[in-house]
């Protein structure tokens, strides 16, 4: 699988990168620790060189699943995990990137992240300066590589970058998710910032496999994500329909199709999830995939109908 440079550093990151949110089990039904371990075990097979975790992923048992199926091959691959909302002062950012070493069992992270911005989730801001003195001096001790944020409005990541270098942005991108396009992707791009697309299969819509009368199991999140709304859904539906055979005429899955359309994107690498080894061996097959200008073209005009019902909030999720 080619390989892709992180912002301005020498990290080579894979197109396909394995996203873990669901190892961690919290806000996720059905998960099997087993078969998350075999799941990141045939991401490395298939040539996934990159894992994308954090420490609110099951408050750490995410990481700890990953550093267990990863065991003696660290050297082969990339970490990439992110430091909550909630532990941005100084001594909690140090405290928390030592927890996340510990639980991935490395002596260094590749890329850490600013998980979402100060005073998400209810709480207390803290400056940007202080988080990002945090982040230096841990890059300094090498326990870091690289420093990136998610969730980051353009605005936000305009300001950070003013006190320190970033290298990454990771916000929910899909074919139904197009917020980033507006003015984020071509700053980015200009920038040398590489941008992270997590839910580029719009949490398993983009898959196919979720029909017009699908209900998620009590405790699964994705039943709060705007995407599966009555006033959305319906459409969706018609253009996973109108996607259908696109992806056959390639011989290849819908989801191959949507994480092979995210990618096409420069500077862009898609984080997929997954919960078992099938899951993996076949989103990596997406990298071969190669979308000419009229499939591109044509699929930008299926997702429309979709994404002209998305208001201007980022947020994926009712919450």
């Amino acid at each position: 699988m080619e390989s892709r440079v992180l912002g301005n550093t020498d990290i080579h990151l894979s197109p396909i990168i394995m996203g873990t949110w669901q190892t961690g089990k919290s806000m996720w039904t059905g998960i099997d620790d087993a078969q998350s371990e075999k799941a990141v075990q045939a991401a490395m097979d298939a040539g996934i060189s990159t894992f994308d975790t954090a420490e609110v992923y099951g408050n750490g048992h995410s990481e700890k699943v990953l550093g267990k199926a990863i065991g003696s091959h660290r050297q082969k691959v990339v970490l990439l995990s992110k430091v909550f909302s909630n532990h941005l002062k100084y001594d909690q950012v140090i405290d928390a990137c030592n927890r996340s070493l510990k639980n991935l069992g490395t002596d260094y992270l590749d890329l850490y992240q600013i998980h979402w911005p100060p005073g998400a989730f209810g709480a207390k801001p803290v400056p940007m300066e202080e988080t990002m003195q945090a982040l230096a001096n841990l890059k300094d001790q090498g326990k870091i590589r690289a420093i990136g944020v998610s969730n980051f409005s353009l605005d936000q990541l305009k300001s950070i970058c003013e006190i320190g270098p970033i290298d990454s942005l990771q916000p929910p991108y899909s074919l139904f998710w197009r917020h980033v396009e507006s003015e984020a992707l071509a700053w980015c791009r200009d920038n040398r910032v590489t941008v992270l697309a997590y839910s580029p299969l719009a949490q398993g819509l983009l898959t196919g496999k979720f029909g017009p009368d699908h209900q998620f199991e009590k405790g699964d999140h994705r039943s709060s994500n705007r995407l599966f709304q009555p006033d959305v859904y319906p459409h969706v539906q018609e253009a996973l329909r109108a996607l259908g055979p696109i992806a056959e005429k390639k011989g290849i899955t819908m989801a191959q199709l949507a994480l092979a359309w995210v990618i096409a994107k420069p500077g862009v690498c898609a984080i997929a999830g997954a919960r078992n080894a099938r899951q993996t061996a076949d989103n990596a097959k997406a990298a071969d995939v190669t979308l000419t200008t009229s499939d591109l073209d044509e699929m930008d005009r299926i997702s429309r109908p979709v994404t002209d019902l998305i208001d201007d909030n980022p947020v994926q999720w009712k919450w």
